[in-house]
């Protein structure tokens, strides 16, 4: 089985798929989306939303790093995706599930799940323009307002000639509230897994309880974490584990305290200054839902603003935890 880190917008850049994957457990990541209209983009471009592709489009740990492209004109997509492959890209994932008004508003995103047909068109185009040694995937929703097209629409990826195909178990009018509708994805298993192509299962999945109620509701031995490797960082590892009978040691709050002061120097490095406490603050927001202390940290840094200050309140936390 494997476990892949979502692409996960204004969240999972190449610094936070740098901090999860040293952590161990993920098989690959994928970038936040790249938007595609009219123009073939620069390479600058996709440098910029995948560093990775310096290193043979792995993270530092050697994970495979796919880049995700989100439009809805099948020949920008496809030149687009030859351009990624021609940079060292692992493989191109084509993003038909973000909910966001204004993505949606401008053609992009889960709005083309109404449109089966145009669905297979964009992933025919990429599979054709891309070499047959590079993976295409695509990531789809149970349908826009509700289930009525999933079906049509898997049938439309796996004519297309797509290589694997992750589903988020909810509807773009579900957003993201929970619950996640699992059981929805195994109607279409055995469609799936005739045509050889690859189904993952996404959505909910915060712990290993979790893991386990969705493979058995989904029927896909294979799934795809975001918010819940953000809260659980080691969530990844655990499900391996377990997968293989065993069971491991849940990360301590001081180790991922040791992880965070690293993200903040990290951050600070990469980005404008201005910026490294929000992107501080905000995995504080996912792993207090996981840890007690995470919630305490929060508290002391949330009114900080400067790198210097932020730092200093990371390191006299953990001095207040081993007095």
């Amino acid at each position: 089985m494997r476990v892949l880190l979502a692409p996960m917008e204004g969240v999972v850049d190449h610094s936070m798929r740098a901090m999860l994957t040293q952590v161990g457990g993920i098989d690959r990541c994928v970038t936040e989306f790249v938007r595609v209209t009219d123009q073939r983009l620069p390479p600058r471009v996709f440098y910029r939303y995948c560093p990775e592709l310096h290193c043979d489009g792995r993270t530092p740990s050697g994970v495979p790093v796919y880049l995700q492209l989100l439009g809805g004109k099948p020949g920008p997509m496809a030149e687009n995706a030859q351009r990624a492959a021609e940079l060292g890209a692992p493989g191109i994932d084509i993003n038909f599930g973000c909910p966001a008004k204004q993505v949606n508003k401008n053609d992009g995103g889960s709005v083309i799940l109404r449109e089966p047909q145009r669905v297979h068109e964009i992933t025919r185009a990429i599979r054709d323009a891309v070499p047959a040694r590079v993976p295409v995937t695509a990531k789809i929703r149970l349908g826009y307002e509700d289930c009525d097209l999933f079906e049509d629409v898997v049938a439309a990826v796996i004519a297309a000639g797509a290589n694997e195909l992750v589903v988020h178990a909810r509807t773009k009018v579900d957003g993201y509230k929970p619950p996640a509708f699992w059981s929805e994805i195994a109607r279409v298993r055995d469609a799936v897994a005739a045509s050889g192509t690859v189904l993952v299962a996404n959505g909910e999945i915060w712990s290993l309880d979790d893991y386990r109620l969705c493979r058995e509701q989904s029927d896909c031995k294979d799934v795809m974490l975001g918010r819940g490797l953000l809260a659980c960082p080691d969530l990844a590892r655990q499900i391996k584990a377990a997968s293989e009978g065993s069971r491991i040691t849940p990360m301590p709050w001081t180790q991922v305290l040791e992880m965070l002061a690293q993200f903040a120097q990290m951050t600070e490095e990469l980005y404008d200054p201005r910026y490294v406490g929000n992107r501080v603050k905000q995995w504080l927001g996912y792993l207090r839902r996981h840890y007690t202390f995470a919630g305490e940290l929060f508290e002391s840094v949330k009114r900080l603003r400067r790198p210097g200050e932020i730092a200093a309140a990371i390191e006299a936390h953990g001095e207040k935890l081993a007095a």
